[in-house]
């Protein structure tokens, strides 16, 4: 009895204070815009670098402006596959600890 009891006490799942989802959806949809318009700023700096190189006959900067657009893919595969990858790691979020210090003499 004293077993379960503590054992559900440590059980933790962390849950988000009421009216507080609204807020979270507006700063999530900021985060989403703003990183948008960043790769987007970034690929545009890159597709520049690449013309302004050519134009100018600067091979270093057309160099640059290539590895800037990779760049700019690469961190945008990451953006849609690790954000995946720690949700599944974490799973629901809740802990469940069975406190073995604990309950080894409740038995």
């Amino acid at each position: 009895m004293t077993r379960d009891v503590l054992t559900a006490i440590l059980a933790v799942c962390p849950v988000a204070p009421p009216g507080a989802q609204a807020q979270v959806d507006t700063i999530e949809g900021y985060l989403l815009w703003g990183i948008g318009v960043i790769f987007g700023v970034a690929t545009l700096v890159g597709v520049g670098a690449v013309a302004g190189g050519r134009i100018f006959a600067m091979p270093h900067a057309s160099k640059m402006g290539v590895i800037s657009i990779a760049v700019v893919f690469i961190c945008v595969i990451g953006y849609l596959v690790l954000p995946g990858m720690v949700a599944a790691a974490m799973g629901t979020g809740c802990v469940k600890a069975s406190a073995p210090f604990i309950t080894r003499g409740l038995r």
